[in-house]
């Protein structure tokens, strides 16, 4: 069964920082796209980051200066480097890839609650 799952989620003072992680298990040929995206609460699902396979980046206007996407092909891996967090960015994180597993096509992660509060 493929699956991505992710960790690092947390509570965090404004101006902190955390990590998200998220790794793809199973019988996974390739992996292409991978992203993150957040849903705050009551509101839509929305994206975060993007990064290629072969390492090109993209980012919202929103998070462009305080975060960080980057991979791990061999670890089939994805990563989120939060810093300078701010109350408008509590949401449930998500990642999503697409991949090969012997059709194409996009998998979403579970979801990590980030909380930013004093």
């Amino acid at each position: 069964q493929v699956q991505l799952v992710e960790s690092g989620g947390g509570l965090v003072q404004p101006g902190g920082s955390l990590r998200l992680s998220c790794a793809a298990s199973g019988n996974i040929f390739n992996i292409y796209n991978m992203a993150w995206y957040r849903q705050p609460p009551g509101k839509q699902r929305d994206l975060v980051a993007t990064i290629t396979s072969g390492g090109s980046t993209n980012y919202a206007d929103s998070v462009k200066g305080r975060f960080t996407i980057s991979r791990d092909n061999v670890k089939k891996a994805v990563y989120l480097q939060m810093n300078n967090l701010k109350p408008e960015d509590t949401a449930i994180y998500y990642c999503f890839a697409e991949m090969w597993t012997g059709v194409l096509r996009g998998y979403w992660g579970q979801g990590t609650q980030v909380t930013v509060s004093s």
